[in-house]
């Protein structure tokens, strides 16, 4: 199994949360709203202030190894159409869980 990582722009929320629990048939998931943060590739800050008024939301998930390539892949395409928005997920390996 692995944690799926997905930090995105609010404006994403809905669409990121619904082709998990749709298109992935994933059910499980926990999502942190209005959290502030700068990407380290070039996007602007989301924070939240009168200089920087957007946020970030992020979404973590435990997956079957089979279903990580395929929403990676729906994240770098999300990412590629608005590369402004600061989409980004990681992964890491889940070595037990009940």
């Amino acid at each position: 199994m692995k944690a799926v990582f997905i930090a995105y722009n609010q404006a994403y929320n809905m669409e990121i949360a619904d082709a998990l629990l749709e298109q992935f048939g994933q059910r499980g998931f926990t999502m942190w709203r209005d959290i502030e943060g700068r990407g380290s590739v070039g996007g602007e800050p989301h924070l939240g202030n009168h200089a920087w008024p957007t946020m970030n939301n992020a979404l973590l998930t435990i997956v079957p190894d089979d279903k990580v390539a395929s929403i990676m892949a729906f994240v770098s395409a999300k990412d590629k159409e608005t590369p402004g928005l600061g989409l980004r997920a990681y992964t890491w390996n889940i070595e037990q869980s009940y």
